[in-house]
């Protein structure tokens, strides 16, 4: 639990961070805009000769780099990874069971990271301040580490979904291989160890899952299916999601692996109505410390 502790207090302050450089970012572009078209058409610029509030701009960005690079690296030396409670670990969920009071739920996003679409559903999580879950696909991870370090410095939680995203069966060496190589790049770019598993198109049977329950990884599934890989019509995608919605449900929706511009459309909609029925978003580890928590205390009342 220390170590969770200290994983959310440096989360906090690069956060603060962020917000404070914004707000120097914002004053130094006012400074600046008198000047703006100008640069803007000079292609070639001396370094040398740039005026002192471009380089008050370039420090920021160091200092916000800098703040990010120390994180991980002291994330990594901690070995930091989600807590997810040991009766899950090895587990099969597909939604958390909950009182019908605790209307939570939660989002959670598959196959990326991928440009565009994956910081488009950053921004909107981020704009209504929700954490998601997100599950990579490790050559995704290669391709794109930037969009998966911005999902842990804004506090989402990040899950193993194999290298390739095959379908076929694997042999024991071929299923090692697509989960060990992911986690290894995922703790290399982010200093996670991630115990949260999810596998491709939700096949139990092909020998990744055998392998990942094996390996202690909770296996997240779903309850609800926006279906959003088929690309429907953006109110089908809605009613998609609200079809088995209830409190402790898992929502499955992509944010790559393809084009995810109705995904992008629906998700404000998909959130402002959770919210209009009463519901509050939680990532998947603290969706199973709820169930952990309730669990435990009907037992002492036994």
């Amino acid at each position: 639990m220390e170590g969770n502790k200290s994983f959310f207090g440096l989360q906090k302050i690069l956060i603060t961070l962020v917000v404070l450089s914004a707000s120097l970012s914002v004053s130094t572009m006012m400074l600046i805009k008198s000047s703006s078209s100008e640069a803007q058409s000079t292609k070639n610029i001396d370094v040398k000769n740039l005026p002192a509030k471009v380089g008050t701009q370039q420090q920021i960005e160091e200092l916000k780099a800098m703040m990010l690079q120390s994180w991980q690296q002291q994330a990594q030396t901690k070995g930091l990874s989600y807590a997810v409670p040991q009766r899950f670990q090895g587990a099969i969920v597909e939604s958390a069971k909950l009182t019908p009071d605790q209307k939570v739920i939660a989002l959670t996003f598959d196959d990326g990271p991928w440009p565009e679409s994956t910081a488009q559903v950053l921004d909107i999580l981020k704009q209504n301040q929700i954490k998601g879950t997100f599950f990579l696909i490790g050559q995704n991870v290669k391709n794109y580490p930037g969009l998966v370090k911005r999902e842990i410095a804004e506090g989402h939680v990040i899950g193993n979904h194999t290298w390739h995203h095959w379908y076929q069966f694997l042999n024991p060496q071929a299923a090692a291989y697509e989960i060990d190589h992911t986690a290894d790049l995922i703790y290399q770019v982010t200093g996670i160890k991630t115990n949260l598993f999810r596998p491709p198109g939700g096949i139990m049977h092909n020998g990744v899952a055998a392998y990942a329950r094996n390996s202690k990884y909770a296996i997240i599934l779903w309850s609800t299916d926006s279906v959003d890989y088929s690309r429907p019509a953006v109110p089908k995608l809605i009613k998609n999601v609200f079809r088995n919605a209830k409190p402790g449900g898992i929502v499955l929706m992509h944010d790559g692996g393809g084009n995810r511009s109705k995904t992008v459309q629906a998700l404000p909609e998909i959130i402002a109505n959770f919210r209009k029925q009463g519901y509050s978003f939680v990532t998947i580890p603290e969706l199973l410390e709820m169930q952990d928590k309730d669990e435990k205390l009907i037992a002492k009342k036994k």
